[in-house]
């Protein structure tokens, strides 16, 4: 009796031994749904123990998923290649006790959400981008991309290039073994594009390994010397061109010679390819990208060496005079011109081919009329007006007849054609006097005009006086006849 007390004491103690070192699936909790694929599943940490086995499927006890997978003594587990999406999952932890016998600790179960979207673009691992001295006989790994449930791959000795491999749908694996060796001394391009039952992103950016030494083909080290040469083109093109509004397209003609060229135009990340002659009449204004090209052979393959400029086409026009401020100095005049337009602009006072400077502002000008020159700098044209041009007796008409026929109706001082605001002539309004020397009115320049009343009522056919005074202070002082 006493022997076989014992024996249950010892069992007992031994279950409560191994029920307190069972580790607690802590994520997800059981009963968990709208889990991600990309789960790491985590648990309570124990001691004393070799490690930790999980095992997971999709029925109660399965292992089809996962069959004892040992962790080590890390207690979290994350699948490789992530899990199946909407999806019931049974996971089974189990230790391994100081005898290495694996002691089974329970399960719980959850669900995994439902992937409606195609998975993210992922990047290589090994080569990683822009690696060199890499062996022909490498594997191609990659990184996980949540939600992939497999991988397309393109391997080539070009930018897009798929001569290696020809996007093939490689499974959920991270790896791929090429079946022959991968050429020497040369830069290699792989894309992988991972997918799922919703498709694949619509592109994926392209990564390239070198298997050399030299990370260029394109690129020659003489052993004897050292010195270096290349296969590219030596291309000369100006980064910017000029192209003046309402012009015809622009020739655009690089230095240099080359097996073949391209023209793309860039908007943003894309470059949409719009010519493959040598030169280029371009019409739009706007951001381009020029290649020249040379082909070599390298181990048995074709390579483009190629040299690429970036090059703006930007508008440019005449300018547009808004106005010209004048201010009296102690010696002179300081005159300062206001100008609009899509150019870079220049300023010459009274010499269209005299010297040009590129402040607006002329200082201690003499007194008279003068003309100021704006010149583009890109050769879009030169415009000019007459400023401080004084007063004639032709900008004043000899009559009017305001009998409402809609012809000479008003009188008005007529500003001269070479310049766009009277207020560059005139200074304040025009007194206007009968033959008397009685004063009418004081008439602005700007306005319609005297419509030949005086307080309302029309004033007899007669002549009439007036006095203008100019911006440089002369005096014009003449007549007109009113005739009705």
């Amino acid at each position: 009796m006493l022997r076989k007390l014992l024996t249950i004491v010892v069992v007992m103690i031994g279950c409560t031994t191994y029920g307190q070192q069972c580790p607690v699936i802590t994520y997800p909790m059981d009963g968990e749904t709208e889990v991600p694929v990309d789960a790491t599943i985590t648990w309570t940490a124990v001691t004393g123990i070799n490690g930790y086995l999980i095992s997971l499927g999709t029925t109660p006890g399965g292992t089809e998923l996962l069959s004892r997978e040992p962790t080590g003594i890390i207690n979290s587990y994350k699948a490789p290649v992530g899990l199946p999406d909407n999806t019931r999952i049974y996971a089974t932890l189990s230790i391994l006790n100081s005898n290495a016998q694996p002691v089974e600790c329970g399960s719980i179960i959850f669900n995994t959400t439902d992937v409606t979207t195609p998975p993210p673009c992922t990047f290589l691992v090994a080569p990683d981008n822009d690696a060199t001295n890499v062996t022909i006989v490498t594997d191609i790994i990659w990184a996980y991309a949540p939600t992939a449930t497999s991988y397309t791959l393109s391997i080539g000795t070009s930018e897009g290039g798929t001569d290696i491999l020809n996007a093939m749908n490689v499974g959920n694996v991270l790896s791929y073994n090429p079946p022959v060796d991968l050429p020497q001394d040369l830069r290699i391009y792989v894309t992988v594009r991972p997918e799922n039952e919703n498709g694949a992103m619509a592109s994926c950016t392209e990564e390239s390994f070198f298997t050399g030494v030299v990370d260029d083909p394109c690129e020659q080290i003489d052993p004897i010397t050292g010195a270096t040469s290349s296969s590219r083109p030596e291309i000369e093109l100006p980064n910017r061109f000029t192209k003046c509004k309402d012009s015809g397209p622009i020739l655009v003609s690089p230095l240099g010679e080359a097996d073949g060229f391209r023209w793309y135009r860039t908007e943003g990340n894309t470059n949409t390819l719009i010519s493959q002659d040598r030169i280029n009449l371009i019409d739009d204004v706007g951001n381009y990208l020029f290649e020249a090209y040379n082909i070599i052979t390298k181990s048995g393959v074709n390579l483009e060496c190629v040299s690429s400029r970036n090059f703006s086409i930007v508008p440019s026009e005449a300018a547009t005079i808004e106005s010209v401020g004048i201010r009296k100095l102690t010696a002179g005049k300081e005159v300062t011109i206001n100008v609009v337009g899509l150019g870079e602009y220049e300023f010459a006072l009274d010499e269209p081919n005299g010297t040009y400077q590129d402040d607006p502002v002329f200082i201690n000008v003499p007194e008279g009329p003068h003309t100021i020159y704006i010149r583009d700098k890109n050769g879009c044209g030169i415009v000019s007006r007459l400023i401080e041009r004084g007063l004639k007796p032709e900008d004043f008409p000899n009559f009017f007849t305001p009998n409402g026929d809609g012809i000479n109706d008003f009188w008005q001082f007529v500003p001269p054609p070479e310049i766009a605001d009277v207020f560059e002539v005139l200074n304040g309004s025009i007194s206007i006097f009968d033959r008397y020397g009685n004063l009418l009115l004081e008439l602005d320049p700007k306005s319609k005009g005297w419509n030949g009343n005086f307080n309302g009522k029309p004033l007899p056919s007669s002549d009439y006086w007036f006095k203008a005074i100019s911006r440089n202070q002369q005096k014009m002082i003449g007549h007109f006849t009113l005739k009705r």
